[in-house]
């Protein structure tokens, strides 16, 4: 399978969720999503991120959107990072990667020479029905969301 598109239909999840809850792509359908992979729980720029969509959930709830991030954390841990950065968006614990390699953003990634797998920050902006409406690879954090807002505004 290629790399995803616009216009594809996104590919589906359904994952243990912070709260104790689960998550799927299909019980969100209708409204946009907003489907965002950041690395790991408690850390910079994953913090940075996290707190950027939270601040801004306001504006996607007026929009009919959800914020869902997913990493390779547990449920435990995202529910630690939420309390511990008062966060208001929804996470998913993509433990097994199966999500990230159906969107592309488990890869091989390099950090002082090691090799090593990991997730590409990456966004998908889901329509309501279902296909991508935008894609954003390689994230850099500072002013990401609101760009997601912007996008999210136009559909």
């Amino acid at each position: 399978m290629g790399e995803l598109a616009i216009g594809d239909t996104a590919p589906e999840f359904d994952l243990e969720s912070d709260g104790g809850k689960r998550i799927s792509l299909g019980a969100l359908k209708g409204n946009p999503v907003v489907v965002y992979f950041y690395p790991k729980d408690n850390t910079p720029g994953c913090t940075k991120e996290a707190i950027a969509f939270s601040e801004m959930i306001g504006e996607f709830d007026k929009l009919g959107a959800t914020i869902v991030g997913l990493s390779p954390d547990t449920a435990r841990k995202h529910d630690n990072f939420i309390a511990k950065h008062n966060l208001a968006v929804r996470l998913g614990a993509d433990t097994e990667k199966q999500t990230a390699e159906a969107y592309g953003v488990w890869v091989e990634k390099s950090m002082y020479g090691k090799k090593y797998m990991g997730v590409e920050r990456s966004t998908f902006l889901v329509d309501a029905a279902g296909k991508i409406a935008q894609i954003w690879r390689k994230v850099k954090v500072p002013g990401h969301a609101q760009a997601v807002l912007e996008a999210t505004r136009e559909l």
